[in-house]
């Protein structure tokens, strides 16, 4: 933090700001150190065992945080605030980077971590609205920099005070910079749109219905990095997790957060936080798309609580030494019933009905002696006669054994699903070639979500603080419980866009997904304005959007450059004219994307091995050329994308024009169209 100083001349400031960042590497060095110091002196320090453990964590956590800091540069922006400006801010400087760097813990900060209030408006002033800001300047980095301070190669100033503004050619470049690897983060160019986003309220469930390129899952990632840094008690104590749709993606973004100084973040997929058992089975279309009804959370329950038994006929004699404590068969059933009226868990519930029984014998004996001891109370509990009547009326139960009696008897199904699924929906349902028991079933992807609903109903799953959902649009109502179970009492960041839905129980409603994700009243936000997508592309992806069945309003992109070309296969046939395209794009800087149908992923690779063009998998990052099944692209963004075949693309699944529609919305500088019949658009 210093006084304002006046720019002289960009030489003279870019030695300067040299000279700080190297100040703030010393800094950033020492507080390393400093942290690894700290480990060892707590661990010295004469503490209760418990009280040492949490310290010890806490401290070796830190100094770990602090080791995997990613190399780059310290900050990219700065901001002088007039001398006029009323409060703490007034004639002083900040430089704004990705995390706060000070050379004591009490001495002002040489960096402001980029979530700090302060730092908002370097994301919000503008000409119109200056909020005490001077001068707002920006810093331009060399292409992959490490942090050298000599990678430092531009500046650029909005004198925000005397109302100025301009486009600023650095975020321009840094949006437009080939992408090579990874997810980068984009602390450096949220826009303001974004950034009410990322920083709004903790208690505030919000649902981000994102055109391509608009930036809403950076927008996600960067919500996370802000709650962490504002609310660290309650978002550590309760936890945030962020789901992604699919291993590659996750990949793809993984790097994001620790980018932004924070690590440790769980990031799997929905399959992978809600797995009982490995996948091993395979459902067809139209049995998963059953399991993933709605409807099937009514199933459920009525499967599960078809074992309760509220008809008991004999009384429960308790021995109590030479004497017996009798309940009569009337109160006992009015118990179950009671429990069962009252709707808890099913574990719960169970307990609640040994609890009542031992109180009725407690009240007997009570009446005939006084009160009774603690340890009595627990021999009544732990009482022969008792267990095996709670055993008889509320017996114990595992998911598996739930479902799997459902799948594998049709008698029982028909008996729970009457009034709910059809015979031909409780037929594709029914297992063709049942397992001897639950213990040797092969459980498919959407049994997975089918058992944990059962386990949600027997004892409610511990809730997060905050959960971010990407690719939202996508997921079954079932799949949205599941993740509704996970924060009962948590906020969510949804994102997603119903264009770009695929499943075949792709959602076409907003309200109709955050209802079964227990937020009907989170508030959604449309981002239309584009920062990734050339507007050639955006055009076209348009034009196909008219022809999907959503109602999303359409995007529009701030990129004027960007190229869009449509190759015709000839006489070279659709693999010739692939390779020239391919071959066109190597010619440019960046990375390429090839994205097939995924039956002509291999022909396509054949043919590119052939031509001499090597390829990667998708979840190979950082590779030149990349070839891409259709159906894993969603995500995903290459410099630029060879589309091959749209028509094949579009024919392979019921919502193939989705599909398609996100195909050609991966490229960040040019996409080619490939094909060699008629095209869908």
């Amino acid at each position: 933090m210093t006084s304002v100083e006046p720019v002289l001349n960009l030489k003279a400031s870019l030695r300067r700001e040299r000279a700080h960042h190297d100040r703030c590497r010393t800094a950033l060095a020492a507080m390393v150190d400093g942290a690894q110091e700290h480990v060892f002196t707590g661990e010295d320090v004469s503490a209760s065992g418990a009280d040492a453990e949490v310290l010890g964590y806490q401290l070796r956590s830190k100094a770990k945080e602090m080791r995997e800091l990613p190399e780059g540069p310290l900050f990219f922006g700065r901001l002088d605030f007039t001398r006029e400006e009323a409060g703490e801010h007034a004639g002083q400087s900040y430089h704004i980077g990705r995390l706060r760097i000070s050379e004591q813990p009490a001495a002002p900060p040489l960096v402001v971590d980029w979530r700090a209030p302060v730092s908002r408006a370097f994301y919000q002033a503008g000409a119109h609205d200056p909020q005490g800001v001077a001068v707002r300047r920006r810093f331009g980095w060399a292409a992959g920099s490490r942090g050298d301070s000599a990678d430092l190669t531009g500046l650029e100033d909005e004198h925000l005070g005397r109302g100025e503004s301009q486009v600023s050619d650095i975020v321009a470049r840094e949006i437009e910079r080939p992408r090579v690897g990874p997810m980068r983060d984009i602390a450096a160019t949220i826009q303001p749109e974004q950034d009410d986003l990322v920083r709004g309220d903790l208690a505030r469930s919000v649902c981000v219905q994102g055109a391509p390129g608009t930036g809403k899952t950076a927008v996600g990632l960067h919500r996370a990095a802000y709650l962490l840094y504002t609310h660290p008690a309650r978002i550590r104590r309760g936890g945030l997790l962020i789901l992604g749709p699919n291993r590659t993606f996750l990949s793809y973004i993984s790097q994001v957060l620790p980018a932004l100084g924070e690590t440790g973040v769980r990031q799997p997929t929905l399959e992978e936080e809600i797995a009982r058992h490995p996948v091993k089975g395979v459902d067809g279309e139209r049995t998963a798309v059953v399991k993933h009804d709605a409807r099937m959370a009514e199933v459920l329950r009525r499967a599960l609580y078809a074992r309760v038994n509220s008809d008991w006929s004999n009384s429960l004699s308790v021995a109590d030494g030479s004497y017996q404590w009798r309940v009569p068969a009337g109160e006992l059933v009015r118990i179950v019933e009671d429990v069962r009226a009252e709707e808890p868990p099913y574990g719960i519930g169970r307990e609640r009905v040994r609890m009542r029984v031992v109180r009725a014998v407690q009240l007997q004996a009570e009446r005939r002696a006084g009160p009774q001891s603690a340890a009595w109370v627990q021999k009544v509990s732990r009482a022969r006669a008792v267990k095996e009547y709670v055993d008889a009326v509320w017996p114990r139960v595992r998911p598996e054994e739930v479902l799997a009696q459902l799948l594998m008897d049709g008698a029982v199904l028909g008996a729970v699903a009457e009034g709910l699924l059809d015979a031909d929906e409780q037929a594709a349902l029914l297992w063709r070639k049942p397992p001897r028991s639950w213990k040797s079933a092969r459980w498919s992807a959407a049994d997975l979500v089918l058992l944990d609903e059962v386990a949600g109903l027997v004892e409610h799953p511990e809730g997060y603080g905050h959960l971010v959902v990407d690719e939202a649009q996508d997921l079954s109502p079932m799949e949205c419980r599941a993740i509704a179970r996970r924060a009962p009492f948590g906020s969510l960041t949804v994102l997603g866009d119903l264009a770009q839905g695929t499943t075949p129980w792709a959602s076409r409603s907003w309200d109709t997904t955050l209802r079964h994700l227990g937020k009907p009243d989170a508030t959604v936000v449309p981002l239309t304005t584009g920062f990734r997508v050339p507007e050639a592309v955006v055009t076209l992806a348009n034009r196909l959007l008219e022809r999907l069945d959503v109602d999303v309003p359409a995007g529009r992109s701030l990129r004027k450059d960007g190229e869009l070309r449509v190759r015709e296969a000839r006489e070279g046939g659709l693999g010739g004219a692939v390779v020239d395209a391919v071959r066109d794009a190597l010619g440019r800087e960046g990375s390429v994307g090839v994205v097939a149908a995924d039956r002509e992923v291999e022909g396509v690779r054949a043919v590119l091995d052939a031509a001499g063009i090597a390829t990667a998998g998708p979840d190979e990052l950082g590779a030149r050329v990349t070839l891409v099944p259709a159906t894993l692209v969603k995500g995903l963004e290459y410099d630029h994308v060879v589309a091959v075949e749209p028509a094949a693309i579009a024919e392979a699944e019921p919502r193939g024009l989705h599909r398609l529609y996100v195909v050609l919305t991966r490229a960040v500088s040019r996409l080619e169209v490939v094909h060699g019949r008629p095209l869908p658009f």
